[in-house]
């Protein structure tokens, strides 16, 4: 494949006006805390301030995007590309090796290793190394989690009786598997015990395998896995993607552009809770949840039914402010497109949100607690007692900002080069934005305002 030459001359002028934007957004940020993790403080401005701005890069963008670009331009940023050749049988045969490794490791450190989540290598290596650094590769570079997950290489050598998966099942499983894993992780201290984490791995392997078994590997990882979905889904965030010919390098989040991979309601529900997750994750340490859950407390809920009301509720939440965003989008285009097949081609835009947030919530820990898990993971069963950290300044959280804005500005420029896809008429393409963007700058003064606030443990568990 050859390689179509980036368009420069307007491309330029976007990419100068939108860190012109940014910038004039990080001065008014600048004083803004770190991630959570990492040193979250106070604003040197007013909060309705900061969180304006950031809700203002946003318009801003939208109407950037809308007046310097046409169709011509779009399709050329969307195609351009090239085609770097595969990763081969040896570098697959080293990937499968390290997930096997990996999983190795994590099984025998949780189960004999110190039982002080900080000391121990399982908790460090699946939160530090593998929620904080490896996920972020998948939409930062490319998924390559098919060949890495350790459960998918065991259930290919494994026979299996190939069962027809019901229709009916769709990717619903991904969904409720995906809530109900990070509702464990809120609810239990599985971030703290090495021998909980340990089961968890084992229980959620044994499911994978037995799906396998009865469905197939390759379906079974495909609809009903919910971690697989997952970074699949980041995947297309990543400028490199697999295909037929090998690995193909392209713009980042034009991979969410392609039409026919949300294929129904199931796929929109899952991209929801994908960003939701991410939110929810770092709501619940919030004073704000704090009070809130304090209130259902003393009301007399018990605490795990007040997490799943918050689970549940928050989600569905985020589902309805999205469906409204669509339907708007509908009236405001005029269009005789339906609402669902809207729903569908807009939702990926969300994870380029949703990979800014994941970015800005966990990049602080990960640099903070790098040099704790080189140290216990050079002597997983004998660590040392105090395993050093790194000292992340202050100033870091300005880049929690700055990524959870990027995400925010890729997601318009994604729902902007849908729209040219999906309407003929350029007005008619401009204003079917008007609702995901309004839910987009609702989604942006959310993150936002949750990465600067004080993180702390969730109350009550």
């Amino acid at each position: 494949m050859t390689r179509r030459a980036l368009p420069r001359p307007r491309s330029f002028l976007v990419g100068i006006s939108l860190l012109t934007l940014l910038s004039l957004s990080g001065r008014a940020l600048a004083h803004a805390g770190g991630v959570r993790g990492a040193g979250a403080g106070s604003l040197a401005v007013p909060t309705w301030l900061f969180l304006a701005t950031g809700g203002g890069v946003i318009g801003a963008s939208f109407l950037l995007a809308s007046f310097v670009t046409d169709r011509a331009y779009v399709r050329r940023l969307d195609a351009w590309g090239d085609v770097v050749g595969g990763p081969g049988r040896l570098v697959t045969l080293a990937g499968r090796a390290l997930g096997l490794g990996a999983l190795a490791l994590v099984l025998v450190a949780g189960a004999f290793g110190p039982d002080v989540g900080g000391r121990n290598a399982a908790v460090l290596l699946v939160w530090v190394a593998w929620w904080g650094a490896y996920v972020a590769t998948a939409y930062l570079v490319g998924d390559a989690w098919p060949v890495v997950n350790p459960f998918r290489t065991i259930a290919i050598a494994l026979p299996s009786i190939d069962r027809p998966y019901p229709d009916s099942w769709g990717r619903w499983p991904a969904v409720v598997g995906l809530l109900a894993l990070v509702y464990l992780e809120v609810v239990t201290p599985l971030a703290d015990d090495p021998r909980l984490l340990t089961a968890v791995v084992v229980a959620y392997g044994l499911v994978s395998l037995a799906g396998s078994v009865v469905f197939g590997a390759g379906t079974w990882f495909a609809n009903a896995d919910p971690v697989s979905r997952l970074l699949a889904a980041y995947g297309r965030v990543a400028p490199l993607a697999r295909t037929d010919d090998g690995l193909r390098l392209r713009l980042p989040g034009m991979g969410l552009t392609d039409a026919g991979w949300m294929r129904g309601r199931c796929d929109v529900a899952f991209v929801v809770a994908v960003l939701f997750v991410t939110t929810f994750d770092g709501f619940v340490g919030t004073a704000a949840w704090a009070e809130f859950a304090r209130a259902l407390f003393l009301a007399g809920l018990h605490p795990l039914v007040i997490y799943a009301t918050g689970m549940v509720g928050g989600f569905a939440l985020f589902l309805a402010a999205y469906l409204a965003a669509v339907r708007a989008a509908r009236r405001y285009a005029d269009t005789f497109v339906s609402t669902a097949a809207l729903a569908r081609r807009f939702a990926p835009s969300l994870l380029a949100i949703a990979a800014g947030y994941h970015l800005a919530h966990n990049l602080g820990s990960v640099l903070a607690l790098a040099p704790t898990l080189v140290t216990v993971v050079a002597a997983p069963l004998s660590p040392p007692p105090s395993p050093p950290q790194l000292v992340v300044p202050g100033w870091f959280g300005g880049v929690g900002i700055a990524a959870v804005l990027a995400g925010h500005l890729l997601a318009v420029w994604v729902a902007h080069a849908t729209a040219y896809d999906l309407f003929p008429d350029r007005l008619q393409a401009i204003r079917s934005q008007y609702g995901v963007t309004a839910a987009m700058v609702a989604y942006t003064m959310v993150s936002l305002w949750i990465i600067t606030r004080p993180g702390g443990a969730p109350p009550f568990v």
